[in-house]
């Protein structure tokens, strides 16, 4: 094998409160190839890639780049020596057009200067011809699709004359259809002799689109592995370090009543635009209606309506009663489970206990009649609810940041489910598990769904959509551009959708 292009040794990263993030861990990328860096939240991807491009130094180890040790102080000194990252988050100015960001902050860009400014615009549209990143130049960006503006944020560190490209989670934004317009770019590049980081949890993107990838979990390196040696399922073992169930199956099931009716919903958002536009739907008892789409299309709006966070117009009912004029507490006492997207900002306490999360917004069954808390009362239920919920935990009175994401969700969700909801909402309730976790929860949403439950899933994982779903309905800038039954689905179809292409409504 040639010698690397980049060679990370023995990096080790603990942070100031003692968290340790990478232990020893080695990193090799060949020129040419484009390499996947696998495992879940919190196994290291993030730290190692931050200090890769300089935003980050490392506690302990050295980097090699084209053969030489170098240690980076900030991102600048990265890419001036040929190493660029595209984050999660582009980091694009809105109103800037597409040619003024790929410009800015490069040296003497001089974009003020005629002369100049064409030559800017030469050499982006021979980056663009040469790559097949094709992108509008003189529109401002914060008007684009997200899969634009990635091609945008790709073309700036082409610009920059990078030899390694490090792109974080590149696919969690884009349609079906983008991602797979983005894979064939991915290995023009390397077939040009640029090397790319792939940065991903989603084993099926691995398989497709890399030569080798590097598999950490819990701040290690477990594996190194040749893709094409490779399979769905070693992968997935490797992450978690043991073997993990298949997909689970939704059994035929004829739905019940409608429990949830929601009719020409607006939820106002930022500057006055409408974020939720006119929408109609329903939820019948016994089945899982989901609603897919590229996160930022006003489904965060939605949820927060309906749970009474936020001011809406229109009709909704929840048992054939209306939800005007009514806060999150009386939602919740008519029948309305909740599980927030971001479940340690909106979901839980981290410094409240195990046991005080477990009976949050339903305190009154733990009283005494003066008004005191019955502990022990207390402390059972939450034993209870660790139990029922394979709750790792090391007991009741340990704070719910001692556990791990999979754990505090699983907590949430039988927090919630222990109030005995008629409609249980679940805004990514697998977002950032491991694949044990999420495979949990999946069993758990239709286990529930067969027991009768109505379940409103927003998700942007779009395996968890085809798995879990009886309905689908796509939302793009606020509004729904269609709604299908899980028969009609497909991977194609459900991409135009999320593009903004107007389908089958109910």
């Amino acid at each position: 094998m040639p010698e690397p292009l980049l060679l990370a040794q023995g990096i080790t990263k603990v942070y100031p409160d003692g968290t340790v993030a990478l232990t020893g861990v080695d990193f090799a990328v060949q020129p040419g190839e484009v390499h996947g860096l696998l495992g879940e939240n919190g196994a290291g991807k993030t730290t190692l890639t931050k200090i890769l491009s300089g935003l980050l130094p490392p506690t302990a180890g050295r980097i090699v780049w084209k053969g030489r040790p170098v240690r980076f102080s900030s991102p600048r000194e990265a890419l001036h020596a040929g190493i660029g990252m595209v984050h999660q988050h582009f980091a694009l100015v809105g109103p800037f057009t597409g040619l003024e960001n790929i410009a800015l902050g490069a040296e003497g860009s001089g974009l003020l200067l005629p002369v100049r400014a064409r030559a800017i615009r030469r050499r982006v549209e021979e980056l663009m011809q040469a790559s097949g990143l094709h992108a509008p130049l003189d529109l401002p960006v914060e008007e684009l699709p997200v899969g634009v503006q990635q091609r945008l944020e790709i073309l700036k560190m082409l610009f920059r004359e990078v030899d390694l490209l490090i792109l974080d989670e590149p696919t969690a934004v884009l349609t079906p259809q983008e991602v797979d317009e983005l894979f064939p770019i991915l290995r023009r590049l390397a077939g040009q002799g640029k090397s790319v980081v792939f940065i991903t949890h989603k084993l099926r993107e691995i398989l497709a689109v890399t030569d080798r990838v590097t598999v950490l979990r819990r701040g290690r390196v477990v594996a190194v592995r040749e893709t094409r040696g490779t399979t769905v399922e070693e992968l997935a073992q490797l992450m978690v370090g043991e073997a993990v169930g298949g997909q689970a199956r939704r059994a035929p099931r004829p739905p019940g009543e409608v429990v949830l009716r929601v009719r020409d919903l607006r939820v106002p958002g930022p500057a006055g635009r409408p974020a939720v536009n006119g929408v109609s739907f329903e939820v019948r008892a016994g089945e899982i209606f989901a609603i897919a789409g590229v996160q930022g299309n006003g489904q965060s709006e939605l949820v927060e309506a309906l749970v009474g966070l936020r001011p809406w117009q229109g009709e909704v009912e929840l048992l054939r009663q209306s939800l005007r004029g009514k806060g999150p507490a009386q939602i919740a006492a008519l029948g309305l489970g909740h599980i927030p997207e971001d479940r340690q900002a909106l979901g839980l306490i981290l410094e409240f206990s195990v046991a005080e999360n477990s009976v949050l917004g339903r305190l009154g069954p733990f009283l005494d009649p003066l008004g005191g808390v019955r502990w022990r009362r207390v402390f059972r239920f939450a034993q209870d609810l660790l139990e029922r919920f394979s709750v790792q935990a090391r007991g009741v009175r340990a704070p719910a940041r001692s556990l791990s994401g999979g754990n505090q969700q699983k907590l949430l969700v039988g927090r919630e489910l222990s109030k005995a909801p008629r409609v249980l909402l679940a805004n990514q309730p697998t977002r950032g598990l491991d694949v044990a976790a999420t495979r949990y929860i999946r069993d758990l949403l239709l286990r529930l769904r067969d027991e009768g439950l109505a379940i409103l899933l927003v998700s942007a994982d779009l395996d968890e959509i085809f798995e879990l779903a009886d309905r689908v309905a796509v939302m793009y800038r606020g509004a729904f551009t269609g709604v299908l039954p899980a028969e009609e689905l497909d991977r194609e179809r459900i991409g135009l959708l999320m593009g903004g292409v107007v389908g089958v409504r109910e």
